[in-house]
């Protein structure tokens, strides 16, 4: 299985609500407001969510959300076919596809219940109040016809193009970010790069040796990066030389992380990753 990176793109982005955006409502029992923009995202047009909306809004490790889910599923396997599905999505950083599930309201709620905090607790009820606001936008569409289901339908595209043209915008300035960090050399060595990721540098050359970004030969100390990660532009190497104490010199090759796969590692490591003490 693929690693699971961590993108903001959102893997299909829910409709936004068919009403006046000043309005508001009572979701069901949850004594919160709920407007047009409170599902969007969080909840798609077949009344199910996903792991990874999931991991980023409870800030949670995506490979551990889905390794819950999984210990759901084998708890009460007919149960948990029901209520967890197994999906995938593409990254759109890298192209790369990944998997992730889409739960039922059910299996949200069973999956969030021992998430605790502050915090925990009002996304909780955001989810919730997300699944009713969808519930009641799909009863309104089943009794549109004609025109109304046509004006409803470009509601919908319009929202739909808007929220992706702003995640969009959003991952473009964070590639801007991170190629103004390295534009000098056009590229960073991995302990410059866990600096940026806010990590430790042995973190980090872990987590690329565990994920396929980079590797030794048998009886060297030098990292290298994988092929396919330099082809697709997210590593480079660069040669050294290096001035031994008996004054001869020494050309040693350096794997080094470009703008892209700065951008790419910000993605994919959640930020939960071991921080710089």
């Amino acid at each position: 299985m693929s690693p699971a990176p961590e993108t903001n793109e959102a893997a299909g982005l829910a409709p936004k609500r068919l009403r006046n955006p000043n309005h508001s409502r009572k979701d069901l029992g949850m004594n919160m407001p709920v407007n047009h923009d409170d599902f969007n995202g969080l909840v798609n047009a077949s009344l199910k969510t996903n792991s990874r909306i999931i991991a980023e809004k409870f800030e949670k490790r995506h490979d551990n959300v889905q390794r819950d889910i999984r210990n759901l599923i084998e708890a009460n396997p007919e149960w948990g076919v029901l209520n967890f599905e197994e999906a995938t999505y593409v990254d759109a950083q890298n192209g790369q596809t990944y998997h992730m599930y889409e739960l039922t309201r059910d299996g949200y709620s069973m999956l969030v219940m021992g998430f605790t905090g502050k915090k925990a607790m009002d996304w909780k009820i955001k989810f919730l109040a997300a699944f009713g606001a969808m519930e009641e936008r799909l009863k309104r569409m089943a009794v549109l016809s004609g025109p109304q289901l046509m004006a409803a339908a470009l509601i919908e595209a319009d929202a739909t193009m808007k929220a992706q043209a702003q995640q969009i915008e959003a991952m473009r300035e964070d590639v801007q970010a991170h190629e103004r960090l390295v534009k000098a050399d056009g590229s960073i060595n991995i302990t410059e790069a866990a600096k940026n990721l806010g990590m430790r540098p042995k973190g980090l050359f872990d987590w690329l040796s565990q994920n396929g970004w980079i590797y030794k030969r048998p009886n060297s100390g030098t990292w290298l990066g994988y092929q396919p990660k330099c082809n697709q532009g997210l590593l480079e190497h660069k040669s050294t030389t290096v001035l031994r104490a008996d004054g001869s010199e020494k050309i040693t090759e350096q794997v080094r992380i470009t703008a892209k796969g700065l951008s790419v590692l910000a993605k994919l490591i959640p930020p939960t990753a071991t921080l710089v003490a």
